[in-house]
């Protein structure tokens, strides 16, 4: 996993740790072994991000008044949006954690109810990130975070990719023929394409909700087929079934169903979960998947991901 030249500060070497646990670093390398410790390698170094160091810290400090919440297990579901990447990743690593994706918004709020193990989401932070200049990474998911860690403070984002997401169009509805970037909505709105919504739930109806105002059209000015589509797979699926002509989801989702793809965004997608259960061992197993071969293939071959920061503390 290729981690960004500006995480190299936040790395510390095996030595670094083993001076930290104060520890010898044969101990870090068994550990490592086991998969008991956050880490990743970069060019064959073995590195550790410290950030993830000082949580793994935390979540083996015991702490009064708080032993019973520490020891409640939650159930192992992911919850939040739809990301066809990470239903992948949970079956074939054999973290034993099953999905339940229905929004990010309803993934939070079953997160706050304790019944997932964390949430996946893609919520775009202030209104004005939603710029023609389409990178909205910065700031995304942390209003949910923020929330949350009114009830539950020891709360952390780790990012799962960054994604592409832009309008889906049947290639019968002219869709290799559409504009790029915000003319890409005043384009399909004149055409008066039937599009098919999200649920009020999905971080994708938000996106493209705050699109639509930014384009000058507003949700008022797009033709909506009847009913909301619940997962990015299920959007795409109504425009081959003739329900919709276009909607809005990510490239991978697109390109696995042979539709037309616009981009109009870069977004971040994030799991929220405690920093205990970021140690525990079906989260483990999940992000050492990870970093095998394998799962860099998929995403590739998905298409439409960046996971060069896959596994660090979103910000």
């Amino acid at each position: 996993m290729t981690v960004p030249d500006e995480q190299t500060d936040a790395l510390m070497t095996t030595a670094e740790v083993a001076r930290l646990l104060r520890v010898k670093e044969r101990k870090i390398y068994d550990l490592v072994a086991e998969d008991g410790i956050p880490h990743t390698k970069v060019t064959g170094k073995l590195l550790f991000p410290r950030e993830l160091i000082e949580d793994w810290l935390r979540s083996g400090t015991t702490r009064a008044g708080t032993a019973g919440q520490a020891g409640r297990e939650r159930p192992l579901i992911a919850g939040g949006s739809h990301d066809p990447l990470l239903e992948w990743a949970l079956v074939e690593s054999g973290c034993g954690v099953g999905p339940l994706f229905d929004g990010s918004l309803d993934g939070l709020e079953r997160f706050k109810r304790g019944e997932v193990l964390f949430a996946g989401m893609h919520m775009p932070g202030s209104p004005d990130a939603a710029d023609e200049g389409l990178d909205l990474v910065a700031g995304y998911n942390q209003h949910l975070l923020a929330d949350a860690q009114r009830e539950t403070p020891d709360l952390v984002l780790v990012t799962w990719a960054v994604r592409r997401q832009g309008l889906m169009i049947s290639p019968d509805a002219g869709g290799s023929r559409v504009a790029g970037g915000l003319a890409a909505l005043t384009e399909a709105a004149r055409a008066g394409l039937l599009f098919k919504r999200r649920q009020e739930s999905a971080g994708s109806r938000v996106l493209l909700d705050r699109l639509l105002d930014r384009a000058g059209i507003g949700a008022d000015g797009i033709a909506w087929s009847p009913g909301a589509a619940r997962t990015e797979t299920e959007a795409a699926l109504s425009i081959l079934d003739g329900e919709a002509q276009a909607a809005f989801g990510i490239e991978a989702v697109a390109r696995r169903f042979g539709l037309s793809f616009t981009p109009l965004a870069q977004e971040r997608y994030d799991l929220l979960l405690t920093a205990r259960d970021v140690f525990a061992r079906p989260v483990q197993d999940l992000l050492s998947f990870t970093r095998t071969d394998a799962f860099a293939a998929k995403a590739a071959g998905l298409g439409g991901y960046d996971i060069s920061r896959l596994g660090l503390r979103a910000e």
